[in-house]
């Protein structure tokens, strides 16, 4: 048992030394080590990418599962394990669970914290009200390290400091109200990993579909006293800004630049949620995430741009100064949020080689922007289904609308089903992270091919309910399939190769230095491939459907690749909920019931981590 805690006794040896960026030390240093996985997407630059390669493109079809272990809890399981010496944490949806398993002992639990205490969570709110307000199943997507530290951000919005070795509390602070009462603040959730850069630990929030004014928020790693906060739309105080030196597409934002673009007060209760995977460049100081969709789905009462949701935020991570911006999907009509993972890489763009922000938006299109300074370089369709927008205008930086697949048709869509609008509102990809190998120099998405037909009608804001406006139904894009799995060329905009699958791919992606891209499907299957051609190398069937990311490090000397199962998420909510057999309602679960109705053939829900590494014979 000595080494259970190493790194946790080397991080507390760097945490002895002076110096605000000790954190910054301890986890860039962590990061380089690819024994260990230690961020949410394995490193600040979100690459989910590992030098690893004693299980590769010739020896992975000899996998074989090293343990398993049942969370004891339904629902999706997003997200993925951290690894760190010989622990492993993990965590669940709701209640929101965070283990500490020991990697000697085949995942014997050294301990559990559950922060639901008779039937309460630490806010105050009970967990039958924050189940109410979750919008699209009971998911987490992760803990954080830094420190002897582990960081959980949970359901209800509170932010839980623990100690690493003993899971005992040493902090908490409630960042929202997942209650009813504040206007604008009311019915907040949390569901996002957090982000620890320097003395700050970063989290977002969930709400739009209630009609929260969402926001990022630091704290301090050691005290858990709030440092800044910064809105998604409001005033320029709020969302912190300088109207003169913050840019959208190299031109200064200037003065009020958010109001501007609301009717009157709706800002407050604008959404704008932030619950993806985020990345920071410790050269530029940025800390890089994007922003969810306006409140309401109704765009027909809400006229204006409606800054800045659906944008991708450049910020200090020390300040909250907003250095750019980037809106994606101006007045959205669609509920293309702009949340997914911020992606940073050194790739070549026409010939020259530039520092890179590359985000595959749910709107269908890939950007690939210059990270430090907000050009945009490049922005092309990765499904060609895309029928919503044509292409976007790379001077202005918007989408060139195709009004017969809009909803807002001149402030008249109100009431009135557009149909065959391509992609469906979970986008060509929601949540789940791609991969930038740094051997191929392509990117790896989990994607989604699903259309919709979409009618906004009338809503009323009331603090606590849902605030959503607009019925969907979703159904399989052309070719009659759900989703993809596709190899992505950011610097000219290409798709490279493409793999149909029946369902949504809904897994974050792992590639690795041994040639192979690996990713699951919502029915269950984990799938390797060959990372230059495609080609199908390995195929296992997991207890649930896969919503989880898949990671990767090494234990007494043997490579180990971990994911957890557990069929949710907006795709596989009716299954979660065992909705498919009992609500005849195919608009339920905002459209995904219908689409997805066939998934209960395929798997059921259960939460289980497995671990596989190769066979005896396997390992060099």
């Amino acid at each position: 048992m000595k080494s259970i805690f190493k790194t946790s006794l080397i991080a507390s040896a760097v945490l002895a030394l002076p110096g605000v960026a000790l954190a910054n030390q301890e986890l860039l240093k962590l990061q380089d080590d690819p024994n260990q996985w230690v961020h949410p997407s394995g490193n600040y630059n979100g690459n989910r990418y590992s030098k690893l390669d004693q299980i590769n493109a010739g020896n992975v079809n000899n996998l074989r599962v090293a343990w398993q272990f049942s969370t004891g809890v339904l629902r999706g399981h997003e997200g993925g394990p951290l690894v760190l010496g010989d622990v492993m944490y993990i965590h669940t949806p709701i209640p929101n669970i965070v283990f500490a398993l020991d990697l000697n002992d085949s995942g014997r639990i050294i301990w559990r914290y559950n922060p639901v205490v008779g039937g309460k969570y630490p806010g105050g709110q009970t967990q039958a009200r924050v189940t109410s307000v979750m919008c699209c199943d009971n998911v987490n997507r992760g803990v954080a390290y830094a420190g002897g530290k582990i960081f959980t951000y949970i359901a209800d919005t509170t932010l839980i400091a623990l100690d690493a070795k003993s899971g005992n509390e040493l902090w908490r602070a409630t960042n929202l109200d997942s209650g009813v009462g504040n206007r604008g603040l009311s019915a907040s959730t949390g569901t996002s990993a957090p982000i620890v850069i320097g003395s700050n630990v970063m989290v977002g929030c969930s709400g739009a579909e209630f009609g929260v004014r969402c926001n990022m928020t630091a704290y301090n790693i050691d005290s858990g006293k709030k440092v800044w906060r910064a809105y998604s739309m409001g005033p320029d105080k709020d969302i912190l800004v300088d109207p003169k030196k913050t840019t959208h597409l190299g031109k200064p934002v200037g003065k009020n630049s958010s109001l501007n673009t609301w009717k009157g007060d709706q800002w407050q209760i604008g959404g704008g949620s932030l619950w993806g995977f985020w990345a920071w460049d410790p050269n530029a100081n940025l800390l890089y995430y994007g922003t969810g969709n306006p409140s309401t789905w109704n765009p027909v009462v809400r006229p204006g741009d409606n800054k800045w949701s659906m944008t991708i935020m450049a910020r200090n991570p020390e300040t909250g100064m907003a250095k750019w911006f980037y809106q994606m999907t101006p007045h959205d009509e669609w509920d293309y949020d702009g949340i997914n993972e911020m992606i940073l890489a050194d790739i070549d763009v026409k010939g020259k080689k530039r520092k890179t922000l590359v985000h595959f938006d749910r709107n269908g299109f890939a950007y690939t922007m210059d990270r430090v300074t907000g050009e945009l370089l490049v922005a092309e369709k990765y499904d060609p289904m895309v029928n919503w927008a044509t292409h976007i205008d790379m001077k202005t930086g918007r989408p060139a609308l195709v009004d017969r697949y809009g909803t807002d048709h001149g402030g008249k869509g109100q009431d009135f089903v557009t149909t065959d609008i391509c992609p469906a509102a979970l986008g060509v990809k929601d949540q789940q992270p791609a991969s930038f190998s740094q051997q191929t120099g392509l990117f790896y998405v989990p994607a989604n091919h699903v259309c919709m037909n979409y009618e906004p009608f009338k809503v009323t804001y009331t603090p606590g309910d849902a605030y959503v406006g607009a019925n969907l139904d979703m159904f399989p894009g052309p070719g009659g399939y759900m989703g993809n799995f596709t190899a992505w060329d950011a610097g000219k905009g290409k798709i490279v190769w493409q793999i149909n699958e029946p369902f949504s791919v809904w897994s974050g992606v792992l590639t690795t230095a041994g040639g192979i891209a690996i990713y699951g499907t919502l029915e269950g299957w984990a799938k390797a491939v060959d990372a230059k051609s495609g080609k199908l190398l390995w195929k296992v069937k997991t207890p649930s459907g896969i919503i989880g990311n898949f990671n990767t490090w090494t234990h007494k000397g043997k490579q180990q690749i971990g994911v957890l199962s557990g069929v949710g998420g907006w795709a596989g909510i009716g299954v979660a909920t065992e909705k498919n057999y009992s609500e005849s309602n195919d608009q339920w679960g905002l459209g995904a019931l219908g689409g997805y109705r066939s998934l209960a053939n395929y798997t059921q829900a259960g939460g289980v981590l497995t671990v596989w590494q190769l066979d005896r014979k396997s390992v060099v």
